[in-house]
Parts: C-alpha cells; structure tokens; sequence
C-alpha cells in the first residue's frame, strides 16, 4: 500500500520536451536495429547471418554493416523490408518515451536510453529464433554497471550503485537456479539476459526487483496460457523468455522511477 501511495502523490514535474525528445531518439536508433535483428535471428549453433536473402554480402558504413534499415545495397529498392524498422522504431521509441516520462531528467535516465535499444533487440531475437546473443547479454550487464557507475554520483541520481550490483547477482542466481532445476523450461540466455535485468531494477531496490521479476513471469504466463487455449501450443511447448524480462524490467523501471 505504501508503494502504491506514493506513486500516486508523485509530483515531480513532467518535462514533456524531455520524453518528445526521448521518443524520436528512440524511434532514429530503432529504426537501425532492423538489420541486426535480421542478422542476429537465426536458430541456435548457425553463424549470425552475413549475407541478405538473395545472397549478397551485408555490408555499411555504420558499425561495420550491423546497422541499419534493413535493405541490402545490392538488392533493388522493392526488396526493401520497411515493416521491420517500423516495428523496432515504434517498440524502441515507446520504451524510451516511457522511461523519460517516469525517470525525468536524473542521470540514470541516459543509461536506460542507452540500455533500451539493445533490450528491444533482444526481445525481438528472442521472439523470433528464441536466442538471446552472447554478444549482446553479457555486456549490456556490464555497460550498465558502468553506466550506473557514473551517474551515481552525480546530483540527482535516484538509485544505489552497490543496489544495482547486488540486484544482478541476485536475479542471475535466482534465473541459474531455475536453470539446473528445468533446462527445459529456462534457456541459459535467459540467466545471462537476468544479470542486466537485477542490475537495472536493483538501482532503485529490492521492490523494483520483486515487481519487475513479477511481471515479466506474468506476462509470460499469460502468453503461454492463450498459446495454450488457441491450440497454437501444448504444455510443453517452449516459450521465449527474453521478451516478457523487457517488459518486467520496463514495468519495474517505471514504476520505481515514477515512486523514487
């Protein structure tokens, strides 16, 4: 009840120029995930993919090629797929918007704008091939702890260094652990992707943690449970994790920054 109370008699002032100016950032860097989640979405044991779907070599002056719209330089303008930017540049701008209008302007909030596009990548992958990157999940953890390093110190800064290390020790356990009881039920990317997502919600506390975590084995759930229902899955079947770990963490951001 008390969490509750005071995220109603929040009153830190909203800066509307802030979350406009989140959001179209978000919406320019995720329009460029559309080639690496391409790249990046193929079954586990298969190299990430290097050419297109026509057969010519994925190549670009930004971050070596991994960057980008989608369309290959070699393949006509028709080939292009714009539905794929256009969904990563929506899901990436809603997310930083969110987090821009909860967070405000303390220093956290350019960790989790950084953090964001990755986190949509991830899900995105996951969803798709149900594979979270290694070159992804280890080091998001540790550029937010790097991060978070940072603007600890600063004026204004709304959470605990120490919290957000002890956070991801925490969360990572707890996942390895349901990891060495059901492998079946919990990938190992899902206990790497865990590491990121204590650290991010340990920076606010154990009730950012407890909250996060909740939702995201919620949502997951309930998507599981409708899968289920419409005869699209049975019991067993294996549901990506990663995806419902972005929401829980973006919920458990939310609320803790809009309650701090």
């Amino acid at each position: 009840m008390g969490f509750r109370i005071r995220i109603l008699t929040y009153a830190r002032p909203v800066h509307p120029l802030l979350i406009v100016a989140a959001g179209g950032y978000g919406a320019l860097v995720g329009a460029l995930l559309a080639r690496p989640v391409y790249r990046f979405a193929v079954p586990a044991g298969e190299p990430w993919r290097d050419t297109c779907p026509a057969g010519h070599r994925l190549t670009g002056r930004v971050a070596a090629g991994w960057l980008g719209v989608g369309r290959c330089a070699g393949c006509p303008p028709t080939a292009a797929r714009p539905g794929a930017a256009t969904g990563t540049a929506l899901a990436t701008a809603g997310c930083c918007a969110a987090l821009a209008a909860a967070v405000g302007s303390r220093p956290e909030l350019v960790v989790w704008l950084l953090a964001a596009p990755v986190m949509v990548l991830l899900a995105t992958v996951d969803l798709a091939v149900q594979r979270l990157p290694d070159p992804l999940t280890l080091p998001l953890a540790g550029g937010l702890l790097v991060g978070l390093g940072v603007a600890a110190p600063l004026p204004g800064a709304g959470g605990s260094w120490p919290g957000a290390l002890l956070g991801g020790l925490a969360l990572g356990a707890c996942y390895l652990l349901l990891f060495v009881i059901n492998p079946n039920g919990m990938g190992f990317g899902d206990v790497k992707l865990a590491l990121s997502v204590g650290v991010a919600l340990g920076w606010y506390g154990w009730p950012a943690v407890l909250a996060g975590t909740f939702v995201g084995f919620l949502l997951a759930a309930g998507y599981g449970t409708a899968l289920v229902i419409a005869g699209r899955a049975g019991r067993r079947t294996a549901v990506p994790f990663g995806p419902f770990m972005a929401l829980g963490a973006l919920a458990g951001l939310t609320l803790a920054g809009l309650a701090s």
